[in-house]
């Protein structure tokens, strides 16, 4: 059976319409209870939330799910997505919850699922459970003794906090250190500055006024300018912007030069492996992850190993295959010596960490490799009716032409967004130029073929 309400990272879609419904959440909940109570104990998940409105509907009908299968339920409020993964894990509890549509505008949300090992939910689980929740549930309801309780818990961002300042090298601080914030007005606006403050920092903090509306707003990891442009002004030795959900993140340096999640890895990657840490003989990234970064480690005696795009498939080679270092060019990087997912700031702190080792500026230090010359595009169609834009037999022709051209050169790389009705179109090489062309006429022939369908 395939997946329809399972995207990449869970279910996502625009709040109070199918699948980010009320009535989802409640059947997603029943149908996850159920694939996770097991023995006579009393069962527990953990739900947390970022700052969207719609946090507010979805929280209380998952919490009426749970309950009614009889777990109770934690609810610890807004706090970052891999604050969920390791609270689910440090309390014993069944399951976590996360309530996020990550980067994506205020409008949207998403529902995020864990198992009691803090790690997300493997395709053949998520396949179970959307087949549960087709089926009626009034068989599986407990009876009124059993139901579950709801609290909430209020020392859930002090745990946090604790753990991740204790991943930070025993005897460095941040003292006399500048450093910009931009939290993206949502789920680590509290505990993210709060961290880099209890270690030393300076910290000027942006965006960390949540109203439900402007999560990600012109702000964040997708949208980092009006942070590098801080650091300039306030003279600033590094910046840091974390996404809505703060399991991402991008970084720049003091002249406002922006760094992605590449040369993150390869910078973390390449000092644990020189001090012994480093495990698996190398890093895992995407498809994505620019070239540059594989010749870099390359030259170091290190591999680069590719998964599909999505974290969750990168930490899964991760765990069988013994790496921990690993991520996406997109600013999620999972250190899996400290945590199950991806986690923005416990990633800033290791770079921060290179940084007072090397005693040098931001830019000198995180800029390890050249990248090879890149491209991406994004072709948005008209959802359903079947519109496979992929499968056009021009699409088919301009992509392989591509790939001709590029040859021994470079590489191209299309796929189908897993959350929205788009086309990724990326090439890279050594010719910017040509590059340029490869793209340009994929994305051409891809827009006709959407033209083509819609007007029939």
């Amino acid at each position: 059976m395939s997946r329809k309400l399972f995207g990449t990272d869970g279910i996502r879609g625009t709040a109070n319409t199918e699948p980010m419904t009320a009535e989802t959440a409640l059947k997603a909940a029943m149908a996850a209870a159920l694939q996770f109570r097991r023995g006579d104990h009393r069962h527990t998940v953990v739900i947390a939330k970022d700052t969207r409105l719609s946090g507010y509907m979805l929280e209380p009908a998952l919490t009426a799910g749970f309950i009614s299968m009889g777990m109770d339920v934690i609810l610890v409020g807004p706090l970052p997505t891999p604050a969920v993964a390791m609270l689910t894990r440090s309390m014993r509890a069944d399951l976590g919850v996360m309530l996020s549509a990550s980067h994506n505008p205020y409008h949207d949300n998403g529902i995020k699922l864990f198992g009691p090992d803090g790690y997300k939910l493997s395709d053949e689980i998520e396949r179970g459970m959307e087949a549960r929740m087709a089926q009626p549930f009034a068989v599986d309801l407990v009876n009124p003794r059993d139901l579950g309780r709801a609290q909430r818990m209020e020392d859930a961002s002090g745990r946090y906090i604790e753990v991740v300042k204790s991943s930070f090298p025993r005897g460095l601080r941040l003292d006399g250190m500048k450093i910009v914030l931009d939290c993206a007005h949502g789920a680590a606006y509290k505990v993210a500055p709060r961290v880099l403050y209890e270690l030393g920092a300076e910290v000027v903090t942006l965006f960390n006024q949540p109203n439900g509306f402007n999560i990600n707003d012109k702000c964040g990891a997708t949208a980092p300018a009006a942070m590098r442009a801080a650091v300039l002004e306030h003279q600033a030795d590094i910046g840091i912007a974390l996404d809505g959900d703060a399991d991402r993140l991008i970084l720049a340096d003091e002249n406002g030069s922006q760094i992605d999640g590449d040369q993150i890895m390869a910078l973390i990657g390449a000092s644990w492996a020189e001090s012994g840490r480093l495990r698996g003989g190398g890093v895992v990234a995407t498809v994505m992850s620019n070239m540059g970064m594989e010749l870099y480690l390359k030259g170091l005696g290190l591999s680069l190993a590719r998964t599909a795009v999505g974290d969750r498939y990168v930490v899964e080679h991760m765990r069988e295959h013994g790496f921990n270092v690993g991520g996406e060019q997109s600013g999620h990087v999972v250190l899996s010596d400290f945590a199950t997912t991806g986690d923005g700031l416990l990633a800033a702190l290791q770079v921060l960490a290179c940084i007072r080792k090397a005693g040098r500026p931001a830019s000198e230090v995180l800029r390890v490799f050249q990248p090879l010359p890149q491209l991406l595009k994004n072709v948005r169609y008209e959802a359903g009716g079947g519109v496979q834009p992929l499968e056009d037999v021009q699409v088919k022709a301009a992509i392989a032409e591509g790939e001709a051209r590029l040859a021994e050169r470079g590489r191209v790389l299309i796929r189908k967004s897993g959350t929205e009705p788009l086309i990724r179109v990326m090439a890279e090489g050594e010719d910017e130029g040509l590059v340029k062309h490869v793209v340009d006429d994929i994305c051409a022939a891809v827009q006709s073929a959407a033209a083509k369908v819609a007007a029939e």
